[in-house]
């Protein structure tokens, strides 16, 4: 049975879809069969695997509001190992529709239930907000990874979000446990960025990913291309930073098997 992670902070800009595309596209390199789920309304990581949102026939929408198998929204992509389940902008009204279901946070859960036995992960783009979606994702999941940017308010929210898990794991999912922190957008020439480092390491004692994401413009370049970085230019930094993390996050979960 495959392990089904979100990846998640309410706080924007954290690099939380930039992780999600390159994270995953890694892991599948790897050899790992994955599973990208968009859940999103600004599809981001639909794109930056270069998808259309605007084209595809199915989208997780169609899944959650209009209970069509989850298998009917999956698409293969031309990456190696990864399929992925596309976000609409009509996600956006989702969160008013989801009010009125009934068991409304166990949707994605029970969709997921069908296709869970295909992949070794499954990665869950969360939209940055505590809304119904979210919620969703969180009682779906079995862990949650937190990217967050080495900046000055880089544990701004932070105990927001933690409180929302604890929330979450006792009344809707009590496996729910945090599988890792990432730290992106690392300058090792700035004190700022190894302050931040030294600050969640103490904050989440043990839980923080030892690879560094660094400041990287081919990363930030490789979206527009709708590619993730590894596909876009293999031996830039960013590149080699994923795929150690892809490594560093295997070998955690091989040790703990």
């Amino acid at each position: 049975m495959s392990k089904v992670i979100a990846v998640f902070n309410q706080k924007g800009g954290v690099g939380k879809t930039t992780t999600n595309v390159n994270l995953s596209a890694s892991i599948g390199k790897m050899g790992k069969k994955t599973l990208v789920l968009d859940l999103d309304p600004q599809g981001n990581t639909t794109s930056g695997y270069g998808i259309d949102k605007n084209t595809v026939e199915s989208t997780i929408y169609e899944v959650i509001l209009d209970n069509l198998s989850i298998r009917e929204a999956i698409i293969s992509t031309e990456f190696e190992n990864i399929d992925i389940i596309p976000s609409a902008t009509e996600l956006a009204g989702a969160e008013i529709e989801l009010t009125s279901m009934k068991d409304r946070e166990y949707i994605l859960k029970n969709a997921l239930a069908e296709i869970r036995n295909e992949y070794d992960y499954i990665f869950i783009d969360c939209p940055p907000s505590l809304g119904m979606l979210t919620i969703n994702c969180l009682t779906a999941v079995d862990s949650v990874l937190i990217p967050i940017q080495c900046e000055y308010y880089a544990l701004e929210g932070v105990s927001q979000l933690m409180e929302t898990i604890k929330l979450v794991k006792s009344r809707l999912n009590p496996k729910i446990d945090i599988q890792g922190v990432v730290l992106s957008m690392f300058d090792g020439r700035a004190n700022l960025s190894i302050q931040v480092v030294e600050e969640v390491k103490k904050y989440f004692k043990g839980s923080v990913y030892t690879t560094l994401i660094p400041r990287n413009v081919r990363l930030a370049e490789a979206p527009s291309h709708g590619k993730p970085v590894i596909y876009y230019d293999t031996r830039c930094k960013g590149s080699v930073a994923y795929l150690e993390l892809a490594e560093e996050f295997i070998d955690l979960e091989e040790d703990v098997i």
